[in-house]
């Protein structure tokens, strides 16, 4: 299949802009390397031939394909030399000002019929082009570190952007390996913009002092079943990479109460602390491996109390299942006795509130996260409250680790861990469709594919239960007072349908 551009300009050689030159190469185009640093295109040029000879060595590219690929690859002395080209992809530093220069002086060099696109992670596309005498043929092209891996790509249309062009480009992807998904020129576009909801919301339930970075790492990771923890993620992107971000999106949409930064970002930040390439981010680095402190022991608790369970618990029979699985001595009494150890499962409350509210002894009470199927969880989430009594607490963790399944115990707050996080996602993402910044559709494919999200943020809202997320973000608009937890109206509107993409409106 012959190309849809058969020659391709790139501007700036670094990761972005090689990942983006090899994969349009293998698609087939003549791709010219432009770099204003000197030296650097031939660098680009040598490093992905190089990567192509290991291919070969590992058998998974013919000696003859990598021949072909290395004639297509050349370097540009300048701009003047991208005059032929057909498209010509921006991938230089992430400045306003600079991008808007460079596509200035491409306007004056290259003919009607080129597209021009920027591989901008947040600037605005429409801000961009704002100057060009051919605005229509400009749009985001917005490809993922390391490109021949993250296989997803966002098509932004900025205001005065060309359907047609939007359209070659989603065709183009496809013929680079990619998926493309289109989005409307907006803070943060899809994948950016939905992932809002994980680190920040990690952040503030850190600053809270309600768990430390492991702690959320770990339940994130066994009990939600993300690949990498939040804190682990940052620290692999960088605190330069994905604080500034933070901040772009926050600004952009007027300081939205949703995008808030945190200052925890900023300190590390402003310190040097910025991850894995530093040595140190959230957690220190020896050779290269996260140096992750221990989990606290299991209690050995010698006489385990009766159980009593809150009639108000969420999957009560569920939770009353596993207790007498646990070998739990379990009352059925209308109130708990004296001596039994009381737990709660709340919804987006916090374990205090509970108390006071169901009259319950809080020195006695525990809470548990039942938002999730404990049966397709790795790990249990315990939550104290200040009352809470050392020896209920320690005979809780010991209870609920019976069975060897790993256990966390948290302090107290408007919602567990993975409750805010999940109900966080959905909201936002539910936001992104009220907003029409893209279907439903290409938002879970941006975001399983960008985010690498166990599920897409619409079925996760559907798997864990719709009206559990909506009571999740209603209850913690009441502990908090915070406008971020204000349910968008179009997850109110389908919530009592569900979130599936098999509900579109059209």
């Amino acid at each position: 299949m012959k190309p849809l551009y058969k020659t391709v300009g790139i501007v700036g050689t670094g990761a972005m802009g090689r990942g983006i030159a090899q994969i349009a190469t293998q698609a087939g185009s003549l791709v010219k390397l432009m770099d204003t640093q000197a030296g650097a295109s031939e660098k680009a040029r040598e490093a992905l031939g190089e990567q192509w000879d290991k291919l070969v060595a590992k058998g998974r590219l013919e000696a003859a394909q990598a021949a072909d690929h290395k004639a297509r690859l050349v370097v540009a002395s300048g701009l003047a030399d991208l005059a032929d080209c057909d498209l010509v992809i921006e991938a230089i530093v992430e400045r306003l000002d600079v991008k808007k220069s460079l596509f200035a002086e491409l306007e004056a060099i290259v003919p009607a019929q080129t597209v021009l696109a920027t591989n901008t992670s947040s600037l605005s596309v429409t801000a961009i082009a704002a100057a060009l005498k051919h605005p229509e043929r400009f749009a985001g092209y917005h490809f993922f570190n390391p490109v021949p891996l993250m296989k997803v790509v966002e098509v932004i249309t900025g205001l005065k952007t060309s359907a047609t062009v939007s359209t070659e480009l989603s065709s183009y992807a496809r013929q680079m390996g990619h998926t493309p998904v289109q989005a409307q020129d907006t803070p943060g576009f899809i994948v950016n913009h939905a992932g809002r909801g994980y680190g920040t919301e990690a952040l503030r339930i850190v600053s809270e002092g309600v768990a430390d970075f492991a702690t959320i790492d770990r339940i994130l990771r066994e009990q939600a079943g993300f690949k990498l923890g939040p804190f682990e993620l940052m620290d692999l992107t960088a605190l330069d990479v994905s604080h500034p971000v933070m901040e772009s999106i926050y600004q952009q949409y007027y300081e939205e109460a949703r995008y808030r930064p945190s200052v925890i970002t900023a300190q590390r930040l402003a310190g040097g602390m910025l991850g894995r390439k530093t040595g140190e981010g959230f957690y220190r680095y020896q050779d290269g491996v996260a140096q992750i402190p221990a989990e606290p022991a299991i209690p050995v608790v010698h006489e385990m109390p009766p159980v009593w369970v809150s009639p108000r618990a969420s999957r009560r029979s569920e939770l009353l299942q596993l207790l007498k699985d646990l070998g739990a001595k379990i009352e059925t009494g209308q109130s708990a006795s004296p001596n039994a150890l009381v737990i709660v499962a709340p919804l987006g409350f916090d374990i205090t509130t509970v108390a006071v509210v169901e009259r319950l002894d809080p020195a006695r009470t525990v809470g548990i996260d039942m938002l999730i199927d404990d049966a397709a969880t790795k790990r249990r989430v315990l939550a104290t409250n200040p009352a809470t009594r050392s020896d209920m607490r320690d005979a809780a963790h010991a209870l609920f680790a019976r069975d060897g399944k790993a256990v966390s115990v948290i302090r107290d707050s408007g919602g567990f861990v993975t409750q805010r996080v999940i109900a966080t996602i959905v909201n936002i993402a539910s936001d992104i469709c009220q907003q029409g910044i893209c279907t439903p559709k290409d938002l879970e494919t941006a975001v399983t594919l960008g985010l690498g999200y166990p599920l897409g943020p619409l079925a996760m809202g559907d798997r864990y239960g719709p009206t559990n997320i909506l009571e999740v973000l209603f209850n913690l608009q009441t502990v908090y007072g915070d406008p971020r937890y204000r349910p968008s109206p179009w997850l109110r509107r389908r919530g009592a349908i569900g979130l599936s993409l098999m509900h579109e409106e059209r």
